[in-house]
């Protein structure tokens, strides 16, 4: 079976040439040609068969054959924001992952134990878009800067909106701390989950976001670094927003 060679082209409407980028990894790595066929996304959900028209040292064009709207695997909005941890390794692992299985919206919290509050967005921002790539995506999720954590939850306006945390004192658990599988309400809501840092949330910001309407779950019995956290989220997201 041919592979199917996938390219990000975000302003493909006005444009018929890839980006340097792109251009590079298809004559320089790929060793692409004209006439070679391609799968091009714009990030924004729709997709166009293509193949390369002229290709030269400097520019790669291409003429689009058919176009057609991806219909997204999941419904509502799923968003994850997360501290970012103090291995950045481990943070691009988590944004590589949670876009390959499918998400809208990553944001990032500095926390009162936050050990990382620095991001490099621009390399972030070419580990998701690979991750599209790679994993066949029609849509590029929006991804936020760093900003603080009482900012964040001022500012979410999600219908349902959740927060995984270490606590077992009943003031910081009202109602007990539910699967968040089971917590889980309308497959068509926007949900969000916020995701601590390695040191966990300080009491105080369990307190803020319980008042702000946050409810706490739990991702299962085993203790979860940030990383794993943020992905386990994610997935039970996906299963019960399935379409």
């Amino acid at each position: 079976m041919k592979e199917t060679r996938y390219f990000y082209v975000p302003d493909i409407k006005i444009s018929n040439e890839l980006p340097p980028e792109e251009a590079h990894h298809a004559m320089r790595v790929l060793r692409l040609r004209e006439g070679d066929e391609i799968l091009i996304t714009d990030g924004k959900g729709h997709l166009y068969e293509a193949r390369l028209a002229a290709v030269s040292a400097r520019s790669c064009q291409f003429a689009v054959d058919r176009e057609w709207q991806e219909v997204r695997t999941w419904q509502g909005g799923l968003h994850v924001a997360m501290a970012p941890t103090k291995n950045a390794d481990r943070t691009e692992w988590a944004v590589e992952k949670m876009t390959e299985i499918g998400i809208d919206h990553i944001s990032f919290m500095e926390c009162d134990y936050s050990e990382r509050r620095k991001m490099n967005l621009d390399r972030l921002s070419k580990i998701l878009v690979s991750a599209v790539k790679q994993s066949h995506k029609a849509y590029v999720p929006q991804m936020d800067d760093m900003c603080s954590f009482s900012r964040f939850i001022a500012k979410d306006d999600a219908q349902e909106k959740f927060i995984a945390h270490c606590y077992d004192d009943e003031r910081l658990c009202i109602g007990g701390k539910p699967f968040l599988l089971d917590a889980l309400k309308d497959a068509a809501h926007d949900v969000t989950v916020l995701i601590g840092p390695e040191g966990d949330f300080s009491v105080a910001e369990v307190e803020q976001a319980i008042q702000a309407g946050y409810q706490p779950i739990a991702l299962g019995k085993s203790r979860l670094r940030t990383e794993t956290a943020a992905l386990a989220a994610l997935h039970i997201m996906n299963i019960h927003h399935r379409t």
